[in-house]
């Protein structure tokens, strides 16, 4: 095209055409190509005002390209080396050995499925091959695990895809296949539908031999494949022996490694325990059994006397023998695909001991079914005490939701996918039908469905708690409190979006009841009109927290305050901040308004100012400032926080933890109030000493010895606790010196007997100082 272009409109203005980086490298790339076409090309340019350049062109039909343009073109198809593809599939699908087993027992209860749901149109599919069942033996001499089952076969063409080509699943063109035919329905109960489950084998197995027969055909056929082939073999079945009335046999040739392992028939049994229980058709495991038995013995005769034969004296004993037998491996029903109206209480308990081993009663349970968006089953309950260990405490990964896909067990370690961390202590099974049978922590992570499921169940779990606590029965709801409140505390903390449900949910002890906890809904019916907060103190016992004096004026004005005495508390009541409107105040820090400053307490605060100033002058950075106290009622003073740093009760917490920083106490220590209270006899005496004898050192030290006081009766540790001890005991010295009369009499007779005692010295010689004369060491 650019030569054409070049001859219309000269090579200046066909370079103008072009980028100025491009300029250089466009001439060659573009002549080739432009020289096919340039012969059905007419171009035509002018120059309109200004320096603008106009390009038409009238048509622009390219040639088609020949044969040797064609040949530069190949298609080639992806190259694989499929035993490295097929244990890279396998091994991202599957982090466990074990679900092999489960991955094989699920493909045979499709092809049950499959059979008896095709049987309802085709009776003569079911006339030979007896119940349907699945079997599972094992060899642990011959290292061989086979699973068969009476289900639905496969031809020969049906080998070849379904095993013959990785990722086929024939569930799921099954499923395809009713879905298209309206008539007949559609059965979303088949389990696998990813084609991958069937070479989970592959992870302990080294071969792997599958002979099977479908009701379609008469001829029965083998399928042979190694671990490390990429190849297969499938032929006909000639062994009389070895030939089945219906269904499929896989047999499982395991590896040296998995070999003690997965051939003991005792792990065989538990890991269908775990994984297939619940599968709606009978699994059968070879397992040894014993039985007592009564055979006869022949009685010796005695020495010198022969018997006949016929005239032995028969004798019977009792023999234990060991035989093999098939054993049911799944007698327990999933209960939660039944209907909740026809299920008893007890039937619920007993599953409920049963799944999870324990030996007490629920608590409460609930079973639901959820439908729309997502549909899911399930039952879950309230222990009916809290964990042993206290490493089961706040710990997510408690196994105590178990998952289930089409009623196979898939995992029962979850990471607050299920249910959050506070939740931690429900118990329960979860069944999904959308959920992928090769779930994995990622899917669960991302799943929209595992989100929507969450807040369900978590919905659900918070309706059965507030039915105990509304029953009119306060036992039950008690002995949960007792297990389970730190759970519900912690919840305030992580989960703010439903606090409006958590919050009435709580109970504490309060100053109107000590004995039997209140909710906060009770605590605020409970409240006079002009109370416009909800009071609180938190403390280390409930001993503190009466005694305390922060409460003394709130007692007097007869308002209830709540006593935090568990160190999760004061955490999980400021993270709720209000409730109903109402705002929560500790009544330890300052700025504690109750609404009774009159003309009386301003005239109070003149009076003692100078105190507060003399006082504060005398503890220097001790204290933030001194003043006037509106809670003290009998206590001389008081040490209240500030409105923004750590509580004392919260000071101690931090202090305590193994791993706190300390660097960051003093500055979330916060600063420190003084107040005193003007009615006690102690601040009235240093209000007079602050007037009339401001240097007394007898005045000073009793300001110190206050301040270190008050420290400790508001919750604080004193810093030196042995120079307080010093300063209490010259204290008593004063006070009590010559109170009761000591005589000095007593004193005198005390020094005379240590004079006396003095005049006789006695000589003592130690046991190591006697030495004999033949001793060397003797000088």
């Amino acid at each position: 095209m650019e030569p054409a272009l070049a001859t219309t409109l000269g090579a200046s203005s066909v370079a103008a055409l072009r980028p100025r980086a491009a300029r250089a490298s466009a001439l060659t790339s573009v002549a080739p190509r432009a020289a096919r076409c340039a012969r059905a090309v007419r171009w035509e340019a002018g120059r309109s005002r200004g320096r603008l350049l106009r390009v038409s062109c009238d048509a622009a039909v390219a040639e088609k390209p020949t044969e040797e343009e064609d040949a530069a073109e190949e298609k080639f198809e992806y190259q694989a080396e499929v035993s490295r593809l097929m244990d890279l599939i396998v091994h991202s699908l599957y982090s466990h050995k074990e679900v092999f087993l489960r991955e094989l027992v699920s493909n045979a209860s499709d092809a049950l499925d499959k059979l008896r749901f095709l049987g309802v149109t085709d009776s003569a599919l079911l006339a030979d091959g007896g119940d349907l069942e699945i079997r599972i033996k094992s060899d642990p001499d011959a290292g061989t695990i086979t699973v068969t089952d009476t289900g639905i076969g496969m031809t020969k063409d049906e080998l070849k895809d379904c095993l013959g080509t990785i990722a086929q699943s024939g569930t799921s063109k099954f499923l395809k296949a009713l879905k298209e035919n309206k008539e007949v329905g559609s059965d979303n109960s088949l389990i696998g539908q990813f084609g991958v489950g069937f070479y989970s084998a592959f992870l302990v197995a080294e071969k792997v031999v599958v002979s099977t027969k479908s009701p379609k055909t008469d001829k029965q056929f083998v399928w042979e494949a190694d671990a490390d082939s990429s190849s297969y073999v499938i032929k006909e079945e000639t062994d009389p022996e070895k030939l089945i009335t219906r269904g499929t046999q896989i047999t499982l040739f395991l590896r040296p490694d998995d070999k003690y392992e997965f051939a003991d028939p005792t792990r065989i049994q538990g890991l269908v325990k775990n994984y297939s229980q619940f599968v709606s058709f009978p699994i059968y495991t070879w397992q040894e059994k014993s039985r007592t038995v009564e055979v006869e013995e022949d009685e010796e005769p005695k020495e010198g006397e022969e018997a006949t034969e016929g005239e032995k004296e028969k004798k019977k004993k009792t023999i234990t023998e060991k035989y093999w037998d098939w054993e049911l491996a799944n007698e327990t029903k999933p209960i939660w695909m039944r209907s909740p109206k026809e299920i008893e209480k007890t039937e619920y308990n007993e599953f409920y001991k049963k799944t999870f081993n324990e030996f007490l009663d629920p608590l409460s349970y609930t079973h639901f079914t959820t439908e729309g968006e997502v549909e899911f089953r399930s039952v879950i309950y309230i222990p009916g005490m809290a964990p042993l260990s206290n490493e089961e405490i706040m710990n997510p990964k408690t196994k105590n939701i178990r998952l289930y896909v089409k009623r196979v067990f898939i995992s029962d370690d979850f990471d607050g996918e299920l249910f959050p961390r506070y939740l931690s202590f429900v118990k329960g099974v979860v069944d999904s039908n959308d959920l992928p049978l090769n779930v994995s922590r990622e899917i669960l992570q991302e799943s929209r469905i595992v989100r929507i499921m969450r807040k369900r169940l978590v919905r659900k779990t918070f309706d059965m708690i507030e039915e105990i606590s509304e029953k009119e029965d306060k036992e039950d709801y008690k002995k949960f409190w007792e297990s389970f409140g730190k759970f519900i505390k912690l919840g305030c903390i992580e989960d703010t979006g439903n606090h409006k449900r958590l919050a009435p949910l709580l109970r504490f002890p309060t100053s109107k009841n000590e004995e039997n906890m209140i909710s906060l809904d009770q605590y605020v019916e409970s409240m006079p009109e002009n109370q416009n907060a909800i009071y609180y103190i938190a403390t280390d016992s409930l001993q503190s927290a009466k005694t305390a004096p922060f409460l003394e004026k709130l007692v007097q004005k007869d308002i209830e305050v709540l006593y935090l005495i568990e160190p999760i508390d004061e955490v999980a009541i400021q993270n709720l901040q209000t409730y109903k409107e109402k705002k929560f105040v500790d009544i330890s820090k300052e700025d504690l308004e109750l609404g009774d400053e009159d003309e009386d307490s301003k005239e109070t605060k003149q009076e003692y100012t100078l105190l507060c100033d003399w006082v504060k002058q005398q503890l220097g950075d001790k204290v933030a400032k001194v003043q006037i106290s509106k809670r003290l009622s009998s206590s001389p003073c008081v040490l209240v926080s500030g409105k923004f740093g750590w509580s004392a009760n919260m000071e101690r917490l931090m202090k305590a933890q193994t791993l706190g920083d300390t660097s960051s106490l003093e500055f979330m220590r916060g600063r420190r109030i003084f107040e005193i209270n003007p009615d006690h006899p102690i601040v009235k005496d240093l209000n007079a000493a602050c007037k009339n004898e401001p240097e007394s050192t007898e005045a000073k030290r009793a300001v110190e010895l206050l301040y270190e006081t008050a420290l400790i009766s508001s919750g604080y540790t004193p810093e030196s606790p042995a120079e307080l001890g010093g300063k209490i005991y010259e204290m008593m010295s004063i006070a009590l010196g010559g109170r009761w009369g000591r005589s000095d009499t007593e004193a005198e007779v005390t020094n005379t007997e240590s004079d006396s005692s003095e005049g006789t010295v006695t000589e003592v010689i130690e046991p190591s100082e006697v030495r004999p004369e033949s001793d060397p060491w003797r000088d």
